[in-house]
């Protein structure tokens, strides 16, 4: 391993599990009661967003139309809807290969923590019961500014001790693989090349990741 990393720093959507379809439901949901059209590919641009980002998007030109409190019960309201469906979340929602992934990150002594825009990371960790996996989790209420803001790549890495350039991240959303890149951190996208194929390093999928080929040739 030519670099000196010491951290892998994971976000937990699209990397570890997917919830996506929960977010899409909950976002759909809240949509229709306030009567505005939300499709899968409307979705798609919500992907790695913080959540009051995401209803911005959402509400588009109609977002004048609601005070800062009408605003503030949806935002409650969308995560009520998606809170609902995490409580049926279970060990079998990791994504292929995110076991091995972990247990590998373990073996090669290497700190572990994840970063993500959600507010309700640590619940989705809880359910899939690999909390005690991590030395850190950062979550949507670590910092002020969310992805692609740095922000809390650099907030994960002071809370693991370690420098930025000795992290590598792997990120599923655009914004997460510009947040890491900002960082100056080695960003690793997981997905499709026209979302993240803008990162230092990509793989298709979790399950395509060979964490020890990938350390040993990374330069």
């Amino acid at each position: 391993m030519n670099k000196d990393i010491k951290a892998i720093i994971l976000d937990l959507d699209g990397v570890v599990t997917e919830t996506s379809e929960y977010h899409f439901q909950g976002w759909k949901r809240l949509a229709e009661e306030e009567g505005i059209s939300f499709t899968r590919e409307d979705n798609e641009q919500l992907r790695g967003v913080s959540r009051s980002k995401s209803l911005e998007l959402l509400l588009g030109d109609y977002i004048d139309n609601y005070t800062k409190e009408e605003f503030q019960e949806m935002m409650d309201r969308k995560n009520g809807y998606y809170q609902e469906y995490l409580t049926e979340m279970g060990e079998e929602d990791l994504l292929p290969g995110a076991r091995e992934l972990l247990d590998e990150i373990k073996e090669r002594g290497l700190k572990m923590a994840i970063a993500s825009a959600s507010r309700n990371a640590k619940t989705v960790l809880k359910g899939l019961d690999i909390t005690q996996e991590f030395n850190t989790i950062s979550d949507g209420y670590s910092v002020e500014n969310a992805k692609p803001a740095p922000d809390i790549f650099l907030h994960t890495a002071k809370k693991l001790g370690v420098k930025p350039e000795e992290c590598v991240v792997l990120e599923d959303a655009e914004s997460g693989v510009d947040a890491a890149l900002a960082a100056d951190m080695v960003a690793v996208g997981v997905g499709p090349k026209e979302r993240v194929g803008h990162g230092d390093y990509r793989f298709d999928s979790t399950a395509d990741i060979n964490l020890t080929e990938f350390l040993d040739n990374l330069k």
